[in-house]
């Protein structure tokens, strides 16, 4: 069995491998893309696998968009670590999934999923089915409520409401939460920003902050705007003067 991975985060890339080929010693995985981009480009040139495991949110949209793009013919089981509405859409429409963190019972039960549903019907669901969970997500205007995170040798789930801020420190991204716990992320912040919903504003190119987490704004030199955490955080967070107007009327929702 011929297997493409696509996942952006390259640790659950690299977990999800390994669970795959422990509970299927004869698949193969043959190629493991991180993009929507790349996944449209690899479909295009290369023959279907049998069987896709895909993430939901890529840095560069929605997977969706690439079954869109590319007529691919094989079975989908989507990982994600999406809402509970999110997974009443998938069962409608007759998808599977295993929610993140998966561990290797979830990976087997989705194996399991699929052999019985390829002996009644097809896995991939057709374009109308994808049409309309695209616009199931693109309806609501948060779509996760966690994130995952690196700590030591495993990856978590952290809420995104108990998320003080997103930070880069030394060119890597890091959250910092309410409860004083700081952790790796794998994704820049861009792709937080996109990720994280109204309740959080980008203060600049080093922070991503969450509206619970301000204790107060105060001004500072050079027409700009400091805020100060209601969590003991060391770094200095600052507004620029072109940014002051959108956060404070965001401040005030």
């Amino acid at each position: 069995m011929n297997i493409v991975v696509i996942e952006d985060e390259q640790l659950t890339a690299e977990d999800l491998v390994d669970t795959i080929l422990r509970i299927n010693p004869n698949a193969r995985v043959v190629k493991i893309l991180n993009s929507v981009k790349s996944a449209v480009e690899y479909f295009t040139h290369e023959p279907a696998p049998d069987l896709i495991f895909s993430d939901i949110q890529l840095g560069d949209g929605l997977s969706f968009d690439i079954f869109k793009t590319v007529p691919v013919k094989a079975p989908i089981i989507f990982c994600t670590a999406y809402d509970d509405y999110a997974i009443d859409a998938f069962k409608t429409n007759g998808i599977h999934y295993v929610l993140k963190p998966f561990d290797e019972r979830a990976i087997q039960e989705a194996f399991q999923k699929l052999e019985l549903v390829r002996k009644t019907s097809p896995a991939r669901p057709d374009d109308d089915a994808l049409q309309t969970l695209l616009k199931h997500f693109e309806q609501k205007p948060s779509k996760v409520s966690s994130v995952l995170v690196h700590y030591k040798d495993k990856i978590i789930p952290v809420k995104l409401s108990d998320v003080a801020v997103f930070y880069i420190r030394n060119e890597v991204t890091h959250l910092y939460t309410f409860d004083q716990r700081d952790y790796l992320i794998n994704k820049t912040l861009d792709e937080l920003e996109q990720l994280a919903g109204d309740q959080f504003f980008r203060a600049n190119r080093q922070f991503i902050v969450n509206r619970n987490a301000i204790q107060n704004a105060a001004q500072y030199q050079s027409r700009k705007v400091s805020v100060l955490l209601k969590v003991p955080f060391t770094e200095s967070i600052l507004i620029s003067k072109e940014k002051i107007t959108p956060f404070l009327e965001w401040l005030a929702q």
